[in-house]
């Protein structure tokens, strides 16, 4: 019985001992418990104290964040206004070069239509080209291609050089006074005492008659065709007077028939006219009909230099009509003078210089393309 009292006090003890063990341990748990909880506790004052700087941070970029994206929105907005302002700058420039252009062919083409050389407008479209060509601009490509056509076509054309037509205006109208006209005499004064007398051969009845040189020839001269012929003083003695006589005679006689039919022929004069009024023509109305067509191709040249070519070909026709109606057309003045006005007939029918309408429709359609 002692047995079981000293093993249940062992036993007791031990469970005793266990006991403050467990008791001692229980309260090491709880001071960790406590330990622990306080640096939760702590840990959550420090997480809570971060959560709340983390909201204010939040909410301070959350309002950077509204203010950037405002910005960003006014400068998307400027961004965009400010493409559409260079697109219209760069729109507006285009036009402004395009009707700066079309307004210097323009007055180009009024300049070549007053002086009638092509050169102003030559010179209007290689300013266009090389402009559109700094331009770098691909809409204004066709109007360089057109551009480069009708200079092309310009340069090829045929244009009449108007000082030049002027001048030889200027030159037919001093021609005019050296003309001669149909019905004037064209043997100058004394023409027919200054023509070498015939010599006349008369047939002599003697066997030792010979041709008798005219009186008043130099001697030692006979006229060309003429024989060598024995003058009555030298002839030999066998001639009788009477034969010597009568081959003075024979000589006087004709030539006073030669002289008297030489004057008849320088006096009357036979010819053929093909226009009439020109014989009518009075000596003192010449000096009109000179000056009216001095006065004619007086308003050619002035048509001419004035752009009005139909006018300056009517009157140059007038005049030529004219010419071939009371002048000689076979004196070298009037050949001359014929000739001359023919080629400036021929060259007044390219007097227009080609106009740049491919150019200025080019212009046109880069203008509506805008």
């Amino acid at each position: 019985m002692v047995w079981w009292a000293m093993a249940a006090s062992g036993l007791a003890l031990v469970a005793l001992v266990g006991l403050v063990m467990l008791w001692q341990r229980l309260g090491l748990v709880q001071q960790e418990l406590v330990r622990r909880a306080t640096d939760v506790a702590e840990q959550a004052q420090r997480t809570q104290a971060l959560a709340e700087s983390a909201q204010v941070a939040v909410e301070t970029l959350q309002a950077r964040l509204a203010v950037a994206e405002v910005r960003l929105s006014e400068v998307s907005l400027q961004r965009s206004q400010l493409e559409e302002l260079m697109l219209s700058v760069s729109r507006s420039r285009d036009d402004t070069l395009v009707l700066d252009i079309e307004s210097g062919l323009r007055l180009a083409m009024q300049q070549t239509e007053l002086t009638g050389s092509a050169q102003p407008l030559l010179s209007a479209l290689a300013a266009a080209d090389q402009r559109i060509a700094r331009a770098a601009q691909p809409r204004l490509n066709p109007v360089q291609r057109a551009i480069a056509r009708d200079m092309d076509r310009i340069k090829a054309s045929p244009v009449a050089d108007l000082p030049a037509l002027a001048g030889q205006l200027d030159e037919l109208a001093r021609l005019i006074d050296d003309m001669p006209l149909l019905n004037a005499d064209l043997q100058p004064p004394g023409a027919g005492a200054l023509r070498a007398r015939p010599l006349v051969t008369v047939p002599s009845t003697e066997p030792l008659a010979s041709p008798v040189a005219a009186p008043n020839e130099p001697d030692g001269v006979l006229p060309p065709g003429a024989t060598a012929s024995l003058d009555a003083t030298d002839a030999p003695a066998s001639t009788s007077p009477w034969s010597g006589l009568q081959a003075r005679w024979a000589q006087w006689s004709g030539h006073l028939w030669a002289t008297v039919s030489q004057a008849a022929q320088d006096l009357v004069r036979v010819s053929r006219i093909q226009h009439p009024d020109a014989v009518l023509l009075a000596p003192d109305q010449s000096l009109y009909l000179r000056e009216n067509l001095k006065i004619k191709l007086l308003n050619a040249r002035l048509s001419l230099l004035s752009r009005q070519v139909p006018a300056a070909r009517v009157d140059m026709q007038a005049v030529r009509a004219a010419i071939q109606k009371y002048f000689d057309a076979t004196a070298p003045t009037t050949r001359k003078t014929l000739q001359t006005l023919s080629e400036a007939l021929q060259a007044t029918r390219t007097v227009d210089v080609p106009r740049p309408d491919e150019s200025l429709a080019a212009l046109a359609a880069a203008a509506k393309g805008r």
